[in-house]
């Protein structure tokens, strides 16, 4: 296999993966609260042939560099989440609310399949309260998750619910039908180093299990905003967050990636028939 055909097949494998990302981002271009995928590529391994030692008798004012150059592909150097405000979505309703400020995420609580449980984020703000018994509801979200509140506790109701505010600073106010109210305040994070989080499902977000090994901590990657920082919370009660997709900008990527997808199949094509006439001489 020459040269050609190495550089062609790295870097086929990679626009793969560039074809999944836009084909995930358009996938959840109705999902309330996505952010949206964006791939950068890099270069791989570089040779470089010195075909002129003597690069004193080369032209001063020479714009590309000594020797030449050649790669063996590229690959995906970062797929990076871009947290752009999306638009909001008016649905009228108590219980749905959208983050008017970028990084912000709403703390869930998640089951995993060995029992234990995970917090998580998401700009989901899509609530419901799930009934535990006859009095007693939770807080949860559209999957069927746990919403915790400031200090990390599941939220929980007691009693028949008449009204639910929830104002711009994320305190959750339910009124009841016998004149009392449950005032908590919603947990709220405020993400500072988002290249540090991984995808979990469900339009979920959370901490890799290698985060020391990467050289930060929690604190670093993550703010809760308690006390006086819940100044800084934006939130709007009755509307969603729609995602922050382009499908003009996804459709264009998606072009330019199936162009080059076929520029390197043709080159394995053509490497391909080169050697072929090279076998076939006598």
């Amino acid at each position: 296999m020459n040269r050609t055909m190495i550089t062609a097949t790295n870097t086929l494998s990679q626009l793969q993966k560039q074809m999944d990302m836009i084909s995930h981002n358009l996938a959840n271009i109705d999902t309330a609260g996505y952010k949206r995928r964006e791939a950068s590529f890099t270069d791989l391994l570089v040779q470089e042939y010195r075909n002129q030692p003597n690069n004193a008798l080369e032209p001063q004012n020479r714009m590309t560099p000594f020797n030449i150059r050649q790669g063996t592909g590229a690959r995906l150097g970062q797929i990076q989440m871009i947290l752009s405000q999306g638009s909001l979505k008016s649905t009228g309703r108590d219980l749905d609310t959208a983050f008017t400020a970028e990084g912000q995420f709403y703390r869930v609580m998640v089951q995993n399949e060995d029992g234990s449980s995970a917090m998580r984020l998401t700009r989901n703000g899509s609530l419901y309260l799930s009934p535990l018994s006859d009095t007693e509801s939770m807080l949860v979200n559209s999957d069927g998750h746990a919403i915790l509140d400031e200090n990390g506790q599941p939220i929980t109701i007691t009693g028949n619910v008449k009204n639910i505010k929830i104002n711009d600073k994320g305190l959750f106010i339910a009124e009841m039908y016998d004149g009392t109210s449950r005032e908590v305040n919603l947990g709220v994070i405020l993400i500072n180093k988002p290249q540090f989080l991984e995808q979990k499902g469900a339009n979920l977000l959370g901490l890799p299990d290698n985060l020391a090994e990467l050289g930060v901590t929690e604190e670093e990657v993550m703010t809760n905003l308690t006390g006086p920082l819940r100044n800084q919370i934006a939130i709007q009660q009755g509307v969603l967050e729609q995602s922050n997709v382009d499908m003009s900008k996804e459709m264009t990527d998606l072009i330019n990636v199936q162009r080059s997808y076929q520029f390197h199949s043709k080159s394995i094509t053509l490497a391909d028939q080169m050697l072929g006439l090279v076998n076939g001489i006598r």
